[in-house]
């Protein structure tokens, strides 16, 4: 079997729908291709990389709209999202030789979209970017204030940000909850998965002001509310 037919069985396995697993798993063959010389993921088997998609589709019933996807490295979650759910992706990482892999699986792959070299604090000033999605992912990015930060500029008003977090304790789940009303937004739900696997969501009710996000390094260097 090929790698995309190991990780596409793999997905069957884990109830994904055969047509939809095929497209995944010719993604993840991109993904394993590319990996071999430019390093995208530390999953260096299809097996392991299954697993990756499978935690991005743990997010599909969120998406209601664009998708904006930042540090999306090997466009996690942003690419199998657009993959299951048809909405277009923009996929943002700082690296130029990511996000030259992005474009290409974008093109193979069919999807609608773009695939951006920027960092997310100038992306998230320029108007033709900001406050213009509906769902920004950001997979353990930074901590969570941080990812905060740098999501909700660029969601439209009722949008809302996903945050896949690992384990976190008492004082960033409260810096976040602080921080998140100066963006002009909420957290609206702590989803646990398996292990100590989370997904917050934040809900964006008002605009968010022009100083936010602050300048490159700031929003990672002096988290909002988190002392």
């Amino acid at each position: 079997m090929s790698v995309a037919e190991v990780i596409a069985a793999t997905l069957v396995a884990n109830a994904v729908e055969p047509s939809m697993a095929a497209r995944l798993g010719r993604y993840g063959g991109l993904v394993l291709d590319f990996n071999r010389t430019t390093n995208l993921t530390a999953a260096r088997d299809p097996a392991a990389f299954a697993e990756h998609i499978l935690d991005a589709l743990t997010l599909v019933g969120d998406v209601d709209g664009p998708i904006i996807d930042l540090g999306s490295g090997a466009g996690l979650p942003g690419v199998p999202l657009a993959i299951v759910t048809g909405q277009p992706v923009c996929l943002v990482d700082s690296v130029k030789k990511k996000a030259v892999f992005l474009a290409r699986a974008l093109r193979e792959l069919g999807l609608a979209g773009e695939a951006i070299d920027r960092r997310a604090e100038s992306l998230g000033s320029d108007p033709a970017f900001r406050e213009r999605f509906r769902c920004a992912t950001a997979r353990a990015v930074a901590a969570a204030p941080t990812a905060a930060e740098l999501t909700v500029p660029f969601l439209a008003i009722g949008g809302r940000a996903l945050l896949q977090r690992g384990l976190m304790d008492q004082r960033e789940r409260q810096a976040v909850v602080d921080a998140a009303p100066m963006l002009g937004a909420e957290v609206v739900e702590e989803r646990l998965l398996q292990g100590e696997r989370r997904i917050l969501v934040l809900l964006k009710r008002t605009a968010t002001q022009a100083r936010f996000p602050r300048r490159d390094g700031i929003p990672e260097k002096r988290p909002l509310c988190f002392t």
